[in-house]
């Protein structure tokens, strides 16, 4: 049984071919689904109606979400470690 799917997805109003992973399906369809939300959201709030504009703005505004979310989870990390590093100093202190 092969482990790839032929899948059409359209966004933006093209549609796309694609070969994927099985395992990839449902979270490629929701991405499609996404960017299609967004640039509809876009048309209807602004008077933009080029769709090159309209894909360009959605980019934009994922990348922007992804590495808010990125810097976010690098600051839990960060403090995560600052936390265990007192812990050891305090404990190593008290010695």
């Amino acid at each position: 049984m092969s482990s790839t799917l032929s899948i059409k997805v359209t966004i933006a109003g093209r549609t796309y071919p694609l070969t994927i992973d099985r395992s990839e399906e449902e979270a490629i369809r929701k991405a499609a689904d996404a960017i299609n939300k967004n640039v509809k959201d876009l048309q209807s709030n602004y008077a933009v109606r080029d769709m090159q504009d309209l894909l360009a703005m959605t980019s934009l505004q994922f990348s922007t979400d992804l590495l808010k979310q990125n810097k976010s989870v690098e600051q839990e990390q960060t403090e995560k470690e600052v936390q265990q590093l007192d812990k050891e100093i305090k404990s190593f202190l008290n010695q």
